[in-house]
């Protein structure tokens, strides 16, 4: 099901856009995809900012093309709905604990403290919490308004801003970073070459880049960069991580592989990912 806010609104008719998105999840959880992509496009017709996500959901059952990243408004949409019960589900139940991965990476490599860290995709402030003592001044930024304000509450960030990823990277009038941390951003976005080039913009020389990613095994990218899963979030390959990475400066210092998350009781496969920008 999904419901979108009376301030989301724009000129779509929300009650046929219900309709039509629950019957697309009936019929896909039947296992009639043609019947559910049909459904899922009609959810399009209505809404073309996606509010819904029918486009990964399309992509990920193989009837549409994978789209370069999650809609803007899905994702907003979906961390809005669940931001009072998010660390209950991904922490409680989903078994997520990158932050505390991350940590314990940077610790492993001797590295920190830092003077200014940027926390992109900050959610609940998961991963500023635990970083607070390595770090003089955080930064944190999320699409999802609602989490921004739990956040804001916590006290843990001295700045925050609601807006997307790339754009923020790459038009955010700030000062460089010395640690960049993207926590479960990745499986938001498919096609990844301008979020690193404004990574690689607003790093410091000698600055650290620490994120997650989901993967498949290689043969399931088919020769691809990236596709969607089974659970509507983006695989990345390994290779492409590291030719992108390769190509913005960043020399790799730790690649692990790590289970991100479990899903309907099965760990989600991922890797985290540490690299530092190129001295000047």
């Amino acid at each position: 099901m999904i419901s979108v806010s009376e301030d989301d609104i724009q000129d779509f008719d929300q009650d046929a856009l219900e309709e039509a998105y629950n019957r697309a999840l009936a019929l896909e959880k039947a296992g009639d995809f043609d019947a559910a992509a049909e459904a899922y496009r009609q959810c399009l017709e209505i809404d073309p900012a996606d509010h819904g996500g029918a486009a990964v959901r399309l992509a990920s059952m193989g009837r549409g093309e994978t789209p370069p990243k999650a809609p803007d408004a899905y994702v907003a949409t979906l961390f809005d709905q669940h931001a009072e019960a998010f660390e209950a589900i991904l922490v409680g139940q989903l078994g997520y604990d990158v932050p505390n991965l991350v940590r314990a990476a940077l610790e492993e490599q001797g590295l920190g403290p830092f003077e200014r860290m940027l926390d992109l995709g900050c959610g609940t402030g998961l991963t500023g919490e635990v970083l607070r003592d390595r770090v003089e001044h955080i930064t944190g930024m999320d699409l999802s308004e609602r989490m921004v304000e739990i956040t804001h509450e916590k006290g843990f960030y001295d700045a925050l801003y609601v807006g997307e990823a790339v754009d923020f990277v790459q038009h955010a009038d700030v000062e460089p970073f010395d640690l960049v941390t993207a926590t479960d951003v990745l499986p938001y976005m498919g096609h990844l070459e301008e979020f690193f080039e404004g990574l690689s913009e607003l790093s410091n020389p000698g600055a650290i880049i620490a994120f997650s990613s989901e993967t498949l095994a290689e043969d399931e990218f088919g020769g691809k960069d990236f596709r969607v899963g089974a659970h509507q979030r983006f695989a990345h390959a390994q290779a492409y991580i590291e030719r992108l990475l390769k190509a913005n400066q960043f020399a790799l210092l730790d690649l692990q592989p790590i289970t991100v998350r479990t899903e309907q009781g099965k760990p989600v496969p991922g890797h985290l990912v540490l690299a530092k920008k190129a001295q000047a």
